[in-house]
């Protein structure tokens, strides 16, 4: 289905699931698009939740939008994506820059968010020579493409023996990957260097939240997780083990087990009308 926002941007989202089940919004990371959540998506739909997965603006089959593009706009463009649907509220899950996407839609527009789902991601913001990086990164991918820089970050995207282990995802993560339009990236990479801080944010959060990272995870490790851990009140951490960056892929089912345990304790707490309590940490 597609959805075009005020600003003329055309999105283009998967809406699965029955109308009256609690909504689940899903963010990809970068450089990939809704189709990294297949597995949760469906997962999510058979055990009765109505699972909203968008491809951003300028990823996957969503309009290009070159230039600059903040984590406000993503996130902006979810909250009219929801109003479109008319859904209020939602459980809002994101990975890497999907979670930083869910952070910044945290930040500003708490009232519509009933819990959050954050996965191999990080609240700090960048530093000047990450800055850089990224700016470079940007203007590497539009001189050059995408195919090169999928090449080298394959076996960190999931971890190098998966890359073996698990062909299919690894074809899979390679595909969206080389398949993403440079212009979209390089405008996603350049806003994201100038992300803020949400550790404050995240500190006065009033909703559960689910932490899940990759045990062998070398862009965001389980010692992030573990610092969002101690940060955020109503918080559980789940470790993934024999995973890296997307855990999601590279163990589903141990992924869509904690999800759904997450969220069963969710609808279970709103049947009790009692207020979020500390989560267990879990690994």
């Amino acid at each position: 289905m597609e959805f075009r926002t005020k600003s003329g941007t055309t999105l283009v989202y998967d809406d699965r699931g029955p109308s009256g089940g609690l909504p689940v919004v899903l963010i990809h990371g970068h450089p990939f698009d809704r189709t990294m959540w297949a597995p949760q998506a469906e997962a999510l739909e058979r055990a009765g939740y109505r699972v909203i997965a968008s491809d951003l603006r300028g990823y996957g089959e969503s309009a290009v939008v070159p230039g600059r593009t903040l984590l406000a706009d993503f996130a902006d463009d979810m909250a009219a994506l929801l109003d479109h649907l008319g859904v209020e509220r939602a459980v809002v899950g994101g990975l890497s820059m999907g979670g930083q996407i869910a952070m910044e839609f945290h930040r500003l527009h708490r009232n519509r968010v009933s819990a959050l789902v954050l996965a191999d991601t990080s609240p700090v913001s960048e530093t000047d020579d990450g800055k850089a990086f990224r700016n470079r990164l940007a203007d590497r991918l539009l001189g050059e493409g995408m195919a090169g820089y999928a090449d080298e970050v394959i076996d960190r995207m999931i971890a190098p023996y998966n890359v073996t282990a698990l062909p299919g995802v690894a074809a899979q993560v390679l595909a969206m990957m080389r398949t993403t339009a440079p212009e979209g990236a390089a405008a996603a990479l350049r806003g994201r260097a100038e992300r803020p801080d949400y550790r404050e944010s995240l500190a006065g959060a009033e909703v559960p939240v689910l932490l899940v990272f990759g045990a062998d995870d070398a862009y965001t490790p389980v010692a992030d997780g573990e610092a969002l851990h101690r940060l955020i009140p109503h918080s559980a951490l789940v470790v993934v083990d024999r995973a890296a960056h997307l855990p999601n892929l590279e163990q589903p089912e141990r992924f869509n087990a904690a999800f759904l345990g997450f969220l069963g304790e969710l609808q279970c707490r709103e049947r009790r009308s009692l207020p979020g309590g500390a989560l267990e940490r879990v690994s």
